[in-house]
C-alpha cells in the first residue's frame, strides 16, 4: 500500500493549483486523474481557447494555463497518477485508503477532490454507429495536426465554434453543420466565426460516412432540402458531454445533484475528505476558474491541520522570506 499526505483526484486547473499548495506546504501529494494528461475539461475541450478571467492574465490559452499550473507544481514533485481511477473509499485507523482502478491502493492523509464535472464522456456522433474507420474524434489536442484538411464540426456550442475559429487558418477547409439555425455558443464567437473562411450550414444533419479505413467524405441532409456530398478528411464531433460523478457517488457524500456539499473549509461530511472546484456546491456558489484556486488553497489548508494538528491553518504567504 502506498502512502502519501494529500490525494488530489481531478487533474483540472482547481487540481493542480491544490498540488502546488501541498507541495508548498511540505507535504507529499498524489495527483489522480481518468483522463490520460493533465487539464481536465481544459484540456480534453478547449485548449487553444483564450479564457479571460484567471487574476493576471489579460488573456491565456487553455493549453498555456495548463502548462503554467504543472511547472508551478513542479519543484514539489507531485506524482502523477493519469488514466487512473479512483473507485473505493475506505478508512484505515482513521485515514482514507483510495482504491485505484487495477486494484493498487493508496493510503492517504487526506483527499482533496476536485473533479470538476465528475467523469465526462463525449456525446456520439449517431452515423458513426455505422461507420468502423478513423478519423472521428471528439477533441482536437493538437490543432496542427489538422493543417491542409477537410475537417467538418458537427455541433452548436461553444467547442465547435471555438474549434472552427482554430482550425479555419490551419485546415484546407472547414465546415461547421449544426441541426438547428440557433446556436448554444456565445454570440460574439459565431459572429467571429462566421468572419473566417468557414461554411456553415444549419438545420443539417450527418447522414452518412464515406471511407473505409479512414474516412474520406460525408453526406448531409439539410431539412427540407437535398442531400449534399463533401470531402472530410477528419469529423470533430463537438456534440457536448454526459457527466457524473462516477464511483464518487457511491462514497457516502452529502451531494446536491452531482455537486458535493462542503463547508466553509471546504470540508464534505466525510472525515478528513475536502473538495474544491466546479464540483462543490455551498450557498452563493460560483463556478469559475479563478474561484476554484481560492477553495483549493482553502481546502490544502484545512487538509493539513486535519493531518497534523498541531500546523497552523494559516502557513505564511509564499513571498514570506523571500
Amino acid at each position: 500500500m502506498r502512502e502519501v499526505d494529500v490525494a488530489v483526484i481531478g487533474a483540472g486547473p482547481a487540481g493542480l493549483f491544490a498540488a502546488y499548495y501541498a507541495g508548498f506546504r511540505g507535504l507529499s501529494v498524489a495527483v489522480i486523474d481518468a483522463l490520460p494528461e493533465p487539464g481536465g475539461q481544459v484540456t480534453a475541450m478547449y485548449p487553444e481557447k483564450l479564457i479571460l478571467d484567471v487574476a493576471g492574465f489579460p488573456a491565456v490559452k487553455g493549453r498555456e494555463l495548463v502548462a503554467n499550473l504543472v511547472a508551478q507544481a513542479a519543484p514539489f514533485h507531485p506524482d502523477y497518477l493519469l488514466g487512473v481511477r479512483a473507485e473505493k473509499l475506505s478508512y484505515l485507523d482513521g485515514r482514507p485508503v483510495l482504491g485505484l482502478a487495477g486494484g493498487e491502493q493508496l493510503r492517504c492523509g487526506a483527499v482533496v477532490v476536485t473533479g470538476g464535472l465528475g467523469s465526462f464522456t463525449p456525446r456520439p456522433l449517431p452515423v458513426a454507429d455505422s461507420f468502423t474507420g478513423s478519423g472521428i474524434v471528439y477533441f482536437v489536442p493538437q490543432p496542427t495536426e489538422l493543417t491542409d484538411r477537410h475537417v467538418l464540426i458537427v455541433g452548436g456550442g461553444d467547442s465547435a465554434f471555438d474549434w472552427a475559429a482554430t482550425l479555419a487558418p490551419l485546415a484546407r477547409s472547414v465546415t461547421l453543420v449544426h441541426r438547428r439555425d440557433r446556436f448554444r455558443a456565445h454570440a460574439a464567437t459565431v459572429e467571429r466565426v462566421r468572419a473566417l473562411p468557414v461554411r456553415v450550414v444549419v438545420n443539417a444533419e450527418v447522414s452518412r460516412l464515406y471511407g473505409e479505413d479512414h474516412v474520406t467524405g460525408a453526406e448531409l441532409t439539410v431539412r427540407g432540402g437535398a442531400a449534399e456530398t463533401l470531402p472530410v478528411d477528419t469529423v470533430v464531433a463537438a456534440l457536448g458531454f454526459t457527466a457524473d460523478l462516477g464511483p464518487l457517488a457511491e462514497w457516502g457524500l452529502t451531494l446536491d445533484r452531482r455537486h458535493i456539499l462542503v463547508d466553509s473549509a471546504m470540508a464534505t461530511n466525510l472525515p478528513r475528505v475536502f473538495a474544491a472546484g466546479d464540483i462543490t456546491e455551498y450557498p452563493g456558489k460560483v463556478r469559475l476558474i479563478a474561484t476554484g484556486f481560492g477553495e483549493a488553497a482553502t481546502a490544502v489548508n484545512n487538509a493539513a491541520v486535519a493531518i497534523d494538528p498541531t500546523a497552523h491553518l494559516f502557513p505564511g504567504h509564499s513571498s514570506d522570506g523571500t
